[in-house]
């Protein structure tokens, strides 16, 4: 939220003049006025006063505690330094996942190209299989192609009940009319 130059100054307990003379020097994108054409501070160039203002000396003529701002600056540096360090550690991490995603994803990838190898290999099989069950289909009834007819011709008579006798012929078996003599 914007602030006025009284503002800024009252709470750093500086003159007016002193926010002033650091506010006219900020580059023009840090300055800016409200609609009644005051200076208004924004949070960026507050910090930046505050940056300048703290640096020398109080209102007041007292100086600022060094043993202070340099515990501050110390306890600052630590924790930016952790804070690195933790991104650091979260990078790697994440790079070492993402490795790790990869290698699995190339893992399944080539285990699904050996899935499709295998599946076309099966139906290449499947279809030469088939060709050949068909060949020895074809030649198995060709020549047996009229026993067979007759064998199923008597069987139908069996079941019917007609002959030629008159008497009733049941097969033995089911191979004898495969056999060939």
């Amino acid at each position: 939220m914007p602030k006025t130059i009284r503002e800024l100054a009252d709470q750093l307990n500086v003159s007016k003049q002193t926010i002033q003379y650091h506010y006219q020097r900020l580059p023009a994108k840090n300055r800016q006025k409200d609609s009644q054409g005051t200076n208004m501070i924004s949070p960026k160039a507050e910090r930046i006063i505050r940056d300048k203002v703290a640096k020398p000396l109080l209102a007041n003529n007292q100086q600022i505690d060094s043993k202070e701002t340099t515990k501050t600056n110390k306890d600052n540096n630590e924790l930016v330094a952790t804070l690195i360090k933790e991104v650091e550690d979260l990078k790697s991490q994440r790079d070492k996942q993402l490795a790790t995603k990869d290698r699995q994803i190339d893992s399944l990838t080539k285990l699904i190209d050996q899935q499709q190898k295998l599946q076309l290999s099966t139906v290449t099989e499947n279809r030469q299989l088939k060709e050949h069950v068909r060949k020895l289909s074809y030649l198995v009834e060709s020549p047996n192609s009229t026993k067979k007819q007759q064998a199923n011709d008597q069987q139908t008579k069996c079941r019917v009940g007609e002959t030629d006798n008159k008497e009733r012929i049941i097969p033995k078996s089911w191979w004898r009319f495969w056999k060939t003599k």
